[in-house]
């Protein structure tokens, strides 16, 4: 029975690996792939051609990186801009209804995002804001504010009030205990929101397709078009492009994301 067990195991674990590391083997052979004729099981010729067309001038992928991270930094700026008061009011403060407002906060997810991003497309049309870097940003900000509002907060209820308290005793104003107390206790969690918001903004697609295009094109947007063209070298470096910074961003939201604080999720 415990071979059994092992080898159960084991079996469960190389199928998760197969699922999750998988696509990202594939991608990374189709990245240096220049001729792959089926039914060759790998490719007939390896080398960097397509890294060369992905970052000549004309194959836009520098600016669309440009555009992407200016995207993304603006929109951790708005997103951190709400998230912060927010948090400190709703981890901190006695309101009323609090886990309404906590809920209404997830409600850009309850529906599906291309309804959502094509209904925001039409009304930003009518304001002007379609193929504009506001437009977009404040897109995104919609996607990221869900999740920067409920890590924020949960990182100002992480904080024991009692430390406050003595700041207070001690006679320090409630701005004082806030930029010397609060805040800097918060900070781990704002900056884990922070980079959380900058992924979700560098990988977000559906509302920069509604909202962007022709005028504003980012890394996803070139990641979609070259896989409709069915060039899935260039897709795949694109993609690599994306995933790098993904991954070093995860491991940063890690370091700052604690177990006290993730107790306080919902709550």
């Amino acid at each position: 029975m415990s071979k059994l067990h092992w080898t159960a195991r084991a079996v469960i674990l190389a199928l998760l690996a197969f699922v999750i590391f998988g696509p990202i083997a594939n991608m990374l052979i189709w990245a240096f792939t220049e001729i792959w004729y089926f039914p060759a099981k790998l490719p007939q010729e390896w080398g960097f051609k397509f890294w060369e067309r992905v970052f000549r001038p004309q194959g836009n992928s520098v600016e669309a990186l440009g555009n992407s991270i200016i995207i993304a930094l603006l929109t951790v700026c708005a997103s951190m801009a709400i998230a912060v008061p927010a948090g400190l009011a709703l981890g901190r403060g006695k309101l009323p209804w609090r886990p309404v407002l906590l809920l209404l906060f997830l409600l850009p997810q309850a529906f599906p995002a291309i309804a959502v991003q094509m209904n925001i497309a039409r009304i930003f049309y009518s304001l002007g804001l379609n193929g504009t870097f506001p437009g977009v940003v404040m897109v995104h900000t919609i996607q990221g504010i869900v999740f920067s509002v409920w890590i924020a907060t949960a990182a100002f209820s992480a904080i024991d009030s009692e430390m406050e308290e003595a700041a207070a005793n001690l006679g320090a104003s409630g701005l004082t205990t806030f930029r010397t107390i609060t805040l800097p206790l918060a900070f781990p969690g704002i900056m884990a929101s922070a980079v959380f918001v900058f992924l979700i903004s560098l990988d977000e697609f559906t509302g920069t397709f509604f909202v962007g295009i022709p005028d504003i094109t980012t890394l996803p947007i070139l990641l979609y078009n070259a896989a409709k063209e069915g060039n899935y070298q260039i897709a795949s470096i694109t993609a690599l492009i994306i995933l790098i910074p993904s991954v070093l961003f995860m491991l940063i939201i890690e370091r700052f994301l604690r177990a006290d604080m993730l107790a306080k999720f919902g709550q």
